[in-house]
């Protein structure tokens, strides 16, 4: 432990596995206190549990982040419990199977992606910002892809709603730096996680894509690492910027 959070308070959403369970934990050893925001119960306690038996402080907050009253009554609840708002990671996000071509996906599935991406980002930041300006500043880190930077076949809905959370992120980066609030948005590549290895299994044709990976693809830990310099004082300097986790996909 390093304390690079000391006193911090975190609000971490999809914390219940994958990448943002990652940081949940990572965040707790340097010292914030953490909300761990998702929808799975039983694997939002056990990890809040785990954090507080190695000597953290961690809650489960059970959140949809596509919900206007969860997210409000969520960050709230936060609030409650630790007193404080100062760290705002936007991790919670996804996309859909049935995402194709603009012309052969349905409006359904669009909307659906937009809801989750791009609206549960929306969504957080218009009710935990005001909690952040009320703790004197703080950090919202965002999470795009490298499929909202770049143009990617079969995705026209993700790659939608992952350029939509780069650009509000750049708007939001100016609107709230004279409140000492800076924005900025992670722009992983694969990260292997269990969902992303099983989707890989499952499409053959996408082993060639690897090798664009230049270091490989990027493991959790990576993108945690990541968020865990944009949640700290390291930097407090950076705002309205792209932080690319992408193993080098977007120069190769």
């Amino acid at each position: 432990m390093t304390d690079r959070l000391k006193g911090k308070v975190a609000f971490i959403t999809g914390g219940t596995g994958g990448i943002g369970e990652v940081a949940c934990r990572l965040f707790a050893t340097e010292g914030a206190r953490v909300a761990i925001a998702g929808r799975r119960e039983k694997q939002g306690s056990a990890i809040a549990e785990d954090i507080r038996a190695a000597g953290g402080q961690a809650l489960f907050v059970r959140t949809d982040v596509t919900d206007e009253q969860s997210v409000k009554e969520a960050l709230e609840h936060t609030v409650n419990e630790f007193g404080r708002l100062d760290i705002l990671y936007n991790n919670a996000g996804g996309s859909s199977s049935s995402d194709g071509p603009v012309t052969e996906t349905s409006a359904k599935v669009f909307w659906d992606t937009i809801k989750l991406d791009l609206f549960g980002t929306w969504l957080c930041c218009h009710y935990g910002i005001p909690h952040l300006i009320r703790s004197g500043g703080g950090s919202v880190i965002n999470t795009a892809s490298i499929m909202g930077a770049m143009g990617v076949p079969n995705r026209d809905a993700y790659s939608a709603s992952k350029g939509g959370v780069i650009s509000i992120t750049r708007s939001m980066a100016v609107e709230y730096a004279s409140n000492k609030v800076r924005v900025n948005v992670l722009v992983p590549g694969a990260v292997a996680t269990e969902r992303v290895l099983a989707f890989f299994a499952s499409e053959p044709h996408l082993e060639a894509q690897k090798k664009a990976y230049l270091l490989g693809l990027c493991e959790p830990e990576d993108v945690a690492n990541a968020a865990l310099f944009l949640a700290s004082d390291e930097s407090r300097r950076t705002t309205g910027q792209q932080l690319c986790v992408d193993s080098g996909i977007l120069i190769s």
